[in-house]
């Protein structure tokens, strides 16, 4: 079984858990917290993924890392995955948890890459227009900006993309230029 569908497999596990143990959202932050927090230390990831590091170091990495700063069901969770020998999945369990709390929830990411930052209206509008035409709860902007797009912006929502950008424009009109029809 790859990771991927292991991690899957443990994060609807968790969530089922989590939802039971009416600690949905607790639950939700502190795997925030552990992809926030192996995203920063990339070491602790190393470490979790070494085959060679002995289990009860890892779980004792892992508790002076989170004791204390999670929830009991997340800490219960962390001990049971690593006694299980997966610890090398924390990080994508934690992933694959966010995003199954976030389809649960209707919880939508947009991805806006634009010329220039957004102002507050542009992220307004963008929210109002992914939530009518998905149908999501609540929509999460990620935000990059790409001096190259000259002007306008692209928008991703899943895996549809609109290109409003004046760079997408120009090589349009290049290419129509190129072969005669314009």
């Amino acid at each position: 079984m790859s990771n991927s569908k292991a991690a899957s497999r443990y994060a609807k596990s968790l969530i089922d858990l989590s939802i039971e143990q009416n600690s949905m959202e607790a639950v939700r932050a502190d795997m925030a917290s552990i992809v926030s927090v192996i995203t920063a230390n990339p070491l602790l990831g190393a470490i979790l993924s070494n085959p060679i590091i002995p289990l009860d170091k890892k779980a004792g990495i892992l508790k002076d890392t989170f004791s204390g700063r999670v929830s009991a069901v997340t800490d219960l969770f962390l001990k049971l995955i690593v006694s299980k020998g997966r610890s090398s999945i924390v990080f994508e369990t934690a992933k694959a948890y966010l995003s199954q709390y976030n389809a649960l929830k209707g919880i939508i990411t947009a991805e806006v890459t634009s010329a220039i930052p957004l102002t507050e209206a542009n992220r307004t509008e963008i929210i109002t227009i992914v939530k009518r035409e998905v149908g999501a709860n609540e929509v999460l902007i990620k935000e990059k900006v790409d001096e190259k797009l000259i002007g306008g912006f692209i928008l991703k929502v899943g895996d549809r993309q609109f290109d409003a950008s004046i760079a997408s424009n120009l090589n349009k009109l290049k290419k129509e230029f190129s072969h005669g029809v314009v």
